[in-house]
């Protein structure tokens, strides 16, 4: 059976606030990514963690660091309405090794206009930081927002 993960909603929780098993199933993954245990059963036993909660939760709460390692990522803009702006910004984007995948524009109302760019971020030769930084200095550039990230 295919599940579909589009109709699926995520939150970012807070780790306080997570039922034990959830921790305990992240610690296990953990774990094994690392080969701190060589199988789920010692794993789990070491965390004191039953397996069926392992399995129950494996597939469904990951760490934030975790979803930062992905290679997408989401922009959403503020510009201005001017001439060749996009272009510009596409062209820093570029510079960058970022590859857009998709790109929304609005229609410029009282010269603004709202972008998005879903962004492959996989041979980027800089951090999305620095990248969301030079965005930021472009002078057409209101606002720079992160939508989100993931795969």
């Amino acid at each position: 059976m295919k599940v579909d993960n589009a109709d699926k909603r995520y939150y970012l929780v807070r780790e306080d606030v997570l039922p034990e098993a959830m921790k305990k199933t992240i610690e296990v993954k953990d774990m094994l990514e690392r080969g701190k245990a060589e199988s789920i059963a010692v794993a789990t036993q070491m965390v004191d963690l039953s397996r069926s909660a392992y399995y129950k939760y494996k597939d469904t709460v990951f760490p934030f660091s975790s979803i930062r390692k992905e290679k997408l990522v989401s922009l959403f803009f503020h510009l201005e309405d001017r001439s060749g702006t996009l272009s510009k910004l596409l062209s820093v984007v570029a510079s960058s090794g970022g590859n857009v995948l998709t790109i929304h524009q609005t229609i410029p109302l009282q010269g603004r206009a709202n972008v998005t760019l879903s962004l492959n971020t996989s041979n980027m030769t800089m951090e999305i930081d620095q990248l969301l930084t030079n965005l930021k200095k472009l002078e057409f550039v209101e606002k720079v927002e992160v939508l989100g990230t993931g795969a």
